[in-house]
């Protein structure tokens, strides 16, 4: 099989609901979704629609109403936390809104983190993306001395630092100024067309979603 055929990422049906007080209310309502190795999808839509959902149960960090989930082949959808943990360590490089840098490691080991837990820690890699990530100044630096962008390429450079099969990256970009994410995009699929990740991104921009292989729109709990 070669890199381009294999699913990293399939979603067949699914649905995501959540009880309220008033009620259940329907987020996702039969979301189909599938990524191939090699490729790259921008997932677009109104703000509350869903997108993160789909990005956190891709990532099994909950859990679908129905429907099926697989990732690298392996389906996710009731599956115990240690196999979804172990799918986030070993196959699954995550980008989301909050950083979630660790206060007591400075920037180098930040960024080694995520790449020590799966085994596949590489200096010259994490050198590589720190250089294209405006990072090389602010190595021994703490996450408390760092601007919110500088944090939120922390955060790529955890993510991308494990060469990860498939990149779930919710609004990667979205506290940096033009010409910085302009640099993550090329690194994002830079590291696609290599290595034959699969990235999955969630953008408001329409001009970094046109950059991308495809694009789905999310609208009423349906892919379109």
């Amino acid at each position: 099989m070669n890199e381009g055929s294999e699913t990293l990422l399939r979603l067949t049906g699914v649905r995501k609901s959540y009880v309220t007080g008033e009620g259940p209310i329907e987020v996702l309502a039969g979301v189909d979704l599938t990524l191939q190795a090699g490729k790259s999808l921008a997932l677009t839509g109104e703000s509350g629609s869903g997108k993160s959902t789909i990005l956190h149960l891709a990532a099994g960090l909950d859990e679908a109403s129905a429907g099926r989930i697989l990732v690298a082949g392996t389906e996710i959808t009731h599956a115990p936390d240690s196999l979804r943990a172990r799918l986030r360590r070993d196959t699954v490089g995550l980008v989301f809104q909050q950083f979630n840098l660790i206060p007591s490691l400075d920037v180098a080991a930040n960024l080694a983190f995520q790449a020590r837990l799966a085994g596949r820690h590489d200096p010259a890699w994490q050198a590589e993306l720190a250089e294209a990530l405006g990072l090389k100044g602010c190595l021994h630096r703490y996450p408390e001395q760092l601007s919110g962008g500088q944090q939120q390429r922390v955060a790529i450079g955890r993510a991308l630092a494990a060469r990860p099969r498939l990149v779930l990256a919710d609004e990667p970009t979205g506290n940096l100024d033009e010409a910085s994410a302009d640099a993550v995009m090329a690194l994002l699929l830079r590291l696609v067309a290599q290595t034959g990740t699969g990235l999955l991104m969630v953008t408001h921009s329409m001009r970094l979603a046109a950059r991308l292989g495809g694009r789905l729109h999310l609208s009423a709990g349906r892919l379109a």
